[in-house]
């Protein structure tokens, strides 16, 4: 599996180089950029396999997105639905869903602390959270990025296996 070319298979992914031990990049005509083989780092993006999912990049950006306008209820429509077909679609939709229900304990907690007024610096902060992690997950899903929000409770986990490990 060294080489797609020679092997006859072509779908893009990460392979092997023979010539270096590093992972080089093929997209499904030519050789690109190379990552090095079990270097800890940027994950790798996502590519397709046998999905019924039309575009699991988009539906997982949706998941994002829509969590920054309706909260958790945007990201749990698209898990239950489309998360089920595709393993980054699930995996998208559910680190939105937590960081949503995690920024939901945020709003509840800033809506106590209200009684003391520093509730509503930290609901200021908690919102401009929400919609700039938001911003910047849905943009790295359509990328075909496994993102990571810097913090979130993992309420729900992944059932066909989460991000690749790099």
């Amino acid at each position: 599996m060294s080489d797609p070319t020679q092997s006859g298979q072509q779908a893009p992914g990460w392979y092997p180089d023979p010539q270096t031990g590093q992972l080089r990049w093929w997209d499904g005509q030519q050789w690109g950029q190379f990552q090095e083989a079990g270097a800890a780092g940027g994950a790798q993006p996502y590519v397709p396999g046998q999905s019924t999912v039309s575009n699991p990049t988009q539906m997982a950006m949706l998941a994002h997105l829509l969590g920054i306008f309706t909260g958790f209820l945007g990201p749990l429509i698209i898990w239950l639905t489309v998360g089920k077909q595709d393993p980054f679609v699930e995996d998208q939709s559910i680190e939105a869903l937590n960081w949503q229900f995690t920024m939901l304990i945020a709003y509840l907690v800033s809506a106590v602390l209200f009684l003391v007024i520093i509730g509503i610096l930290t609901y200021i902060a908690t919102f401009v959270a929400v919609i700039a992690f938001g911003i910047i997950a849905s943009m790295a899903a359509n990328k075909g990025e496994w993102y990571r929000y810097p913090f979130s409770i993992k309420f729900i986990k992944p059932t066909m296996g989460g991000a690749p490990v790099a």
